[in-house]
C-alpha cells in the first residue's frame, strides 16, 4: 500500500495514463447528449477537392465562401486553420514571377491580391481567425484581440505557456474580428482529452478557437478569469484556475485552464461540403439553417492531415472536437473533477487496504481474492456512477491498483510464512515421522495442535535383551556399531508403516501411531509392524556374530501428545498411564519367553491379526490385572488351519490353568507346543514350568489366575 501510494505520489504519469484509459472507457460507455447548439461544419472534404481543385485554393474563392456565409446569417466564422503565408496564386504575385523570370509585361496598378481580398471578407464579417501555438520556434505574437478580466489569483503564473506558434498574416490578423488558437498540446498517448481554454504566448493571453468564437457570435466583451482567491473560490494557497467566464456562459476548467472535453459524437451537427458555398444558387438552401449559427471550416480530408484521435474515434476531423467544445459549453454538460477528489482516491485507498490485509490475515489468499475483486469492483462502481449520473471525474486506479498491490503483496508474505511453517514441521518431525506423514503435515500444519492434545493413540516399546551383558563384550565403538546396525532398520520398518518416533533410550524405541495426524486401524498398525520388526531382526541377525533378541511391547490408550519440553528445548511426545502400561508389557516378554505382547486394548482393534492369550498379569504399582497377548501373525496366517487348530489347543490349555485342571492344562500345552512356531517353545517352557510347580505345590481356594510380577 505504502510502495503503491509512493510510486502514485512519484510517477504520476503512469496512474495519469491508466486514469485516462478508465475516462476513454466511460465515454464510450456513455457518451454526452448533444446539446443541439446551433453549429455548421463547412468541411474541405474530398468532395470540394475534387470538384475545386488541390488545396490550397486561391484566397479569392475563400473570401467569396466567406460572403456567403455572411450573407446567409452566420454569427461567426471561425477558421480551424491558418493563412501564414501569401497566395502564390494572386495575379500580382504571379506577374511579378513572370517579370523575374525575364517577361517585358508591363504590370496595371489595380491588379487584385487574394490575400486583400480575403480580408475584406474578413472584414465584412465576423471571422474568427485560428492559429497555431507551440514551443518549436519562437515568433512576434500579434495582439490579442480579446480583452481578459481575472478574478482571484493572476493566471500568468499558472496557464499554458508557449514560445511560439504560426500566425496569420498580419493583414488577415488585423481584419478578424476575432483570434483564437485551434492546436492541441499533445498528450502522451497522442489521444485528444482535454484542451486549454486560455494559454499565455509571449507574454500575451489568447483564447483557446472555441472561445473566441463562442464570444464573437454573442458580440461579447472581455472574458473573465477566475482562480484561486476570488470571491467563493477556495484559496489553496497555490494559483490555479477554476473557471472561464465568456458572455452568457460560464465554464469550469482545470487548474491550468484546461478543459475536459465531454465526447457527444455530434451527429447532429450539419457537415457541408465547402464548395457548395461558391455557388449562391446551391447555397440558398440553407440560409435557415446558418442563421445565427456558429461556422466552423476545417478539414476532414486525409491528405490535409487535421486528424486526431479522441476516446470515441481513432481518427476524427479536429474542427469536430471545437464543435464538441461548443456544444459542451452551450449545453452546460460539463465533466468536473471535485478538489475532494484526490484526496478521497486517497484515503479509500488506505481504507480498503487496510480492510483487505484484515480480511486476508483472516480467510487467506482464496477469500482474499475474492475481497480484492469486490473492492476493485466497488472502486470502478463509484467511479463510473459519479460519471454516470453527476458527470464527476473519480478515479478508481489509486484504490484498485492499492488493493491488487496488498493482495499481492500480503498473499505472498502468506505463502512465504506458509512455506517457513511447512519447513518448520518438516525439519521437527522428519527424524520421528514417515516422510509420507511429515507432507501431510507440511501441507497441513493445523492437523498439528502444538502444546499438547489429548486422543487415543497406541504405542510400542522395544528393547534389547541381554543388552547389559552384550555391551559388555565390546568396546565403546563396536557398541556404537552394533546400536547403528539395529536401530536403523528397525526405524525403517516403523516409519514405514507410519508411527511416530518418540524417542532411543540407548537400544530402547519408543513409537507410537494416531498422533500427530489420524492414522486408521492403528493398534492393528501397530501389530504388522511388530511382526515386521522381527523379520528385520531375522535378516539382522543373519549377519551379527553374537545374535539379537528383542522385546516388543504394545497398548493402545488415550494419552497428552505434542511438543513437551522446555522453552530451549522440546520434542514430540506422549504421556499418561497407557505409556506406563506399554513399558511394564515390553518388559513382561523376557518372563514369558515372547517376543511380542500386547495388553487387551490394543487386542480388541486388532482385527484379523493371529492372536493368542498369553495371562492375566498384575503388574508392580497397579491393581487390577492386565489380560495380555501375543500376535504369530497377519490375516492369511489366522485364517489358516494349522493356526485354527493352535488357536484351540491354547485356548483349552488357557481355560484349564485358569480353572486349576493343570492335569488336562498339562495335556493342552503338549498338544499345542506340536502345532506352535518355534518361536512359541520358550513361552510352553515357561507355562511348563508354572504347572508343574503348581501340582507340586497346589495353590489355595482363592486362587484366581492371575500372575503377578516381581519386577517391572
Amino acid at each position: 500500500m505504502l510502495a503503491v501510494l509512493l510510486l502514485h505520489t512519484t510517477n504520476p504519469a503512469l496512474f495519469s495514463r491508466l486514469s485516462a484509459l478508465v475516462f476513454d472507457f466511460q465515454q464510450q460507455l456513455k457518451p454526452r447528449q448533444e446539446t443541439g447548439a446551433p453549429i455548421v461544419i463547412v468541411d474541405i472534404d474530398e468532395d470540394s477537392l475534387r470538384e475545386l481543385g488541390q488545396w490550397p485554393w486561391p484566397r479569392s474563392d475563400i473570401g467569396r465562401i466567406v460572403d456567403r456565409l455572411t450573407e446567409l446569417g452566420a454569427a461567426t466564422i471561425a477558421f480551424d486553420m491558418v493563412f501564414s503565408e501569401p497566395d502564390r496564386t494572386s495575379l500580382r504575385l504571379a506577374a511579378e514571377d513572370l517579370i523575374r523570370a525575364g517577361a517585358q509585361v508591363e504590370l496595371p496598378r489595380d491588379l487584385p491580391d487574394n490575400d486583400d481580398l480575403l480580408a475584406a471578407a474578413f472584414a465584412k464579417s465576423r471571422v474568427t481567425a485560428g492559429f497555431v501555438l507551440s514551443n518549436e520556434s519562437e515568433i512576434a505574437f500579434p495582439p490579442a484581440r480579446t480583452g481578459f478580466a481575472f478574478a482571484g489569483a493572476d493566471p500568468q503564473s499558472f496557464l499554458f505557456s508557449f514560445s511560439g506558434g504560426v500566425i496569420n498574416l498580419p493583414v488577415l490578423t488585423e481584419a478578424a474580428a476575432g483570434l483564437g488558437f485551434y492546436s492541441f498540446p499533445p498528450s502522451p498517448d497522442g489521444i485528444v482529452r482535454s484542451v486549454p481554454l486560455v494559454a499565455r504566448g509571449g507574454g500575451q493571453l489568447y483564447p483557446a478557437l472555441s472561445v473566441e468564437a463562442l464570444r464573437v457570435a454573442q458580440g461579447a466583451g472581455a472574458v473573465i478569469i477566475k482562480a484561486t482567491g476570488a470571491s467563493g473560490e477556495v484559496d489553496t494557497g497555490r494559483p490555479a484556475m477554476t473557471a472561464l467566464k465568456v458572455g452568457a456562459f460560464e465554464v469550469p476548467t482545470g487548474p491550468v485552464g484546461d478543459f475536459r472535453v465531454y465526447f457527444s459524437g455530434i451527429p447532429s451537427v450539419p457537415r457541408i461540403s465547402a464548395a457548395r458555398f461558391l455557388d449562391p444558387a446551391t447555397s440558398a438552401q440553407y440560409s435557415d439553417l446558418l442563421n445565427g449559427s456558429i461556422v466552423l471550416i476545417g478539414t476532414s480530408a486525409a491528405g490535409l492531415r487535421d486528424l486526431v484521435a479522441t476516446p470515441r474515434a481513432a481518427s476524427q476531423p479536429g474542427v469536430e472536437v471545437h464543435a464538441e467544445i461548443i456544444d459542451q459549453i452551450l449545453g452546460e454538460a460539463f465533466l468536473t473533477r471535485p478538489d475532494w477528489a484526490p484526496g478521497a482516491e486517497i484515503v479509500t485507498a488506505v481504507l480498503f487496504s487496510l480492510l483487505l490485509i484484515a480480511i486476508l490475515l483472516l480467510t487467506g489468499p482464496v477469500i482474499g481474492a475474492v475481497a480484492a475483486l469486490v473492492v476493485m469492483g466497488a472502486a470502478v462502481a463509484v467511479s463510473w456512477f459519479a460519471f454516470a449520473n453527476a458527470q464527476l471525474v473519480i478515479d478508481p486506479i489509486l484504490p484498485s491498483i492499492s488493493a491488487a498491490g496488498v493482495y499481492i503483496a500480503v498473499t505472498a508474505l502468506l505463502l512465504l510464512l506458509t512455506d517457513r511453517e511447512r519447513q518448520f514441521v518438516r525439519n521437527a518431525f522428519a527424524h520421528y515421522l514417515a516422510p509420507t506423514l511429515v507432507e501431510r503435515l507440511a501441507e497441513d500444519p493445523d492437523a498439528l495442535a502444538l502444546g499438547g492434545e489429548t486422543r487415543e493413540i497406541t504405542l510400542l516399546f522395544s528393547d534389547i535383551r541381554g543388552f547389559t551383558s552384550l555391551s559388555e563384550k565390546m568396546d565403546p565403538q563396536e557398541i556404537t556399531g552394533l546400536l547403528n546396525r539395529f536401530l536403523t532398520p528397525m526405524t525403517d520398518v516403523l516409519l514405514l508403516n507410519e508411527a511416530t518416533i518418540d524417542k532411543y533410550m540407548g537400544d530402547a524405541i519408543m513409537a507410537f501411531w494416531n498422533a500427530p495426524l489420524p492414522t486408521a486401524e492403528h493398534p492393528r498398525r501397530a501389530c504388522v509392524a511388530a511382526l515386521a520388526m522381527l523379520d528385520k531382526l531375522d535378516e539382522l541377525n543373519a549377519h551379527e556374530e553374537m545374535p539379537i533378541k528383542i522385546g516388543v511391547g504394545l497398548n493402545t490408550g488415550v494419552c497428552c501428545v505434542g511438543n513437551l519440553g522446555s522453552e530451549q528445548r522440546f520434542s514430540y511426545s506422549a504421556i499418561g498411564d497407557p505409556v506406563n502400561v506399554a513399558s511394564r508389557v515390553e518388559g513382561l516378554t523376557k518372563q514369558f519367553g515372547l517376543q511380542i505382547l500386547m495388553t487387551e486394548n490394543t487386542k480388541e482393534h486388532a482385527s484379523g491379526m493371529a492372536l493368542l492369550e498369553v495371562d492375566l498379569v498384575r503388574v508392580v504399582g497397579r491393581g487390577e490385572p492386565v489380560a495380555i497377548y501375543t500376535v504369530l501373525g497377519e490375516e492369511p496366517y489366522a485364517r489358516s488351519d494349522k493356526f485354527t487348530a493352535l488357536f484351540s489347543a491354547h485356548a483349552h490349555m488357557i481355560a484349564s490353568y485358569r480353572s486349576g485342571d493343570f492335569d488336562d492344562a498339562e495335556a493342552g500345552l503338549e498338544e499345542a507346543r506340536g502345532i506352535a512356531p518355534k518361536r512359541l517353545h520358550a513361552f510352553y517352557d515357561v507355562y511348563a514350568e508354572r504347572i508343574a510347580a503348581l501340582k507340586k505345590d497346589p495353590p489355595g481356594a482363592d486362587w484366581d489366575g492371575v500372575f503377578t510380577t516381581r519386577e517391572k
